[in-house]
């Protein structure tokens, strides 16, 4: 999420005019899934009132977390012309990741870490902003009109607008559902100055369902349809910067960046199309890397190992930290030695999170002993609760 201007793009051009829009539109989707998308729809502005409204509760609550820039300048984000004042329509397109096995099954590998579908492969944003640069490009050359291009990286609803435009709906995970793909899909958008056809909206299929909300382990939903970020494991591990709450950390598992419970929970999952393109393949050293060799990493193997990956985003130390968490939670003894090396890293988040880890593995005594030395030489304070803290 970092980079908020990343995935906007404005594009002009002469082109010409189809003076059939029916005709354009149905060019359109003929385009965009030559590029690789697999599903289209269009809406216009003003249509995600209701979900703006709920936006607006959501920020007032509190659960946006420390995302700031989710409660900056809101008027942007609950009506595209916010945004862009000369929006007349909003195209919205998806591409499925859907993976090509069980994505909880990691969590049953204690020593192995769990990394979140969507970031087993290249950054999406960079992916699909191509796609969308080049289908606006295509819209450009054959309508005269302005675009823009989004990807998850401005001010843009795309879920409600996906909802709009009869991709999906949003699911009681507050993520969108396909019927056809079913919670995985990637999320782009163009704003044009064209008048082109709608899509009708897609109706909400969930039913008395709620698998996803039963199987987040943190409890991240108050109620169905409504997210509290700051006890989604996505979030702790992600945007979190600090260290992991410590009422969270147990409940993180070996997941080490974000979480795919409420995800895969999702019965509409088993119409979704097997398998993946190949840019949006896993890479294999991502797929259960070790916990022990992922605690080894210094900030160059970091940046070697997740080059082109969304996980380079949050750094070297957030990485080590969520590490050293599942390695406490891992049951694994050996493993104790590399939570007791980083307990000499340089940085304090990192320290800190190989205190806990420790006090999860060793039996009592051998801890206090080493707290004892630890502790004399420790000068951050938050490192020194956190020795204090070990139960």
């Amino acid at each position: 999420m970092a980079g908020r201007r990343a995935g906007v793009a404005d594009l002009r051009g002469p082109g010409f005019l189809n003076s059939d829009p029916t005709e354009l539109k149905a060019a359109l989707e003929r385009e965009a899934r030559a590029l690789g998308f697999d599903c289209i729809g269009i809406t216009e502005p003003g249509t995600i009132d209701n979900a703006g409204k709920y936006f607006l509760e959501f920020i007032a609550s509190g659960g946006h977390g420390d995302m700031d820039w989710l409660a900056a300048q809101p008027e942007r984000r609950v009506d595209p012309r916010g945004l862009w004042q000369d929006v007349r329509s909003v195209i919205m397109l998806g591409v499925n990741y859907g993976p090509d096995s069980d994505p909880l099954a990691i969590l049953q590998q204690h020593t192995h870490a769990a990394i979140s579908v969507y970031a087993q492969g290249d950054d999406y944003h960079d992916l699909i902003k191509k796609r969308l640069k080049a289908l606006a490009r295509w819209l450009v050359a054959t309508a005269p009109s302005e675009v823009k291009v989004f990807v998850d990286t401005a001010a843009v609803m795309e879920k409600p607008l996906a909802q709009t435009a009869g991709l999906g709906w949003q699911g009681k995970h507050t993520n969108l559902v396909s019927r056809e793909f079913g919670s995985w899909l990637f999320l782009g958008a163009i704003y044009t100055t064209l008048a082109l056809p709608r899509d009708g909206a897609e109706i909400d299929h969930c039913g008395s369902c709620q698998a996803c909300l039963d199987i987040c382990p943190t409890s991240a939903f108050p109620a169905p349809y409504k997210l509290d970020a700051r006890r989604c494991i996505s979030y702790l591990t992600i945007e979190n910067k600090g260290p992991i709450p410590r009422e969270f950390r147990k409940a993180i598992g070996n997941r080490i960046y974000g979480c795919d419970d409420c995800l895969a929970a999702c019965p509409w999952n088993k119409f979704a199309q097997e398998g993946r393109e190949a840019k949006l393949a896993a890479r294999d050293e991502l797929r259960a890397p070790s916990l022990a060799e992922l605690s080894r990493l210094d900030d160059t193997a970091f940046r070697v190992l997740f080059t082109k990956s969304p996980v380079k985003r949050i750094g070297r130390d957030r990485f080590l930290r969520n590490v050293l968490i599942a390695i406490g939670n891992s049951g694994e003894v050996a493993l104790a030695e590399e939570a007791r090396r980083l307990l000499g890293d340089e940085s304090a988040l990192v320290r800190g999170a190989a205190v806990w880890a420790l006090g999860q593995l060793l039996p009592d005594q051998e801890f206090a002993a080493i707290k004892t030395d630890a502790t004399a030489g420790e000068q951050d304070e938050s490192v020194r609760e956190e020795w204090q803290g070990v139960s």
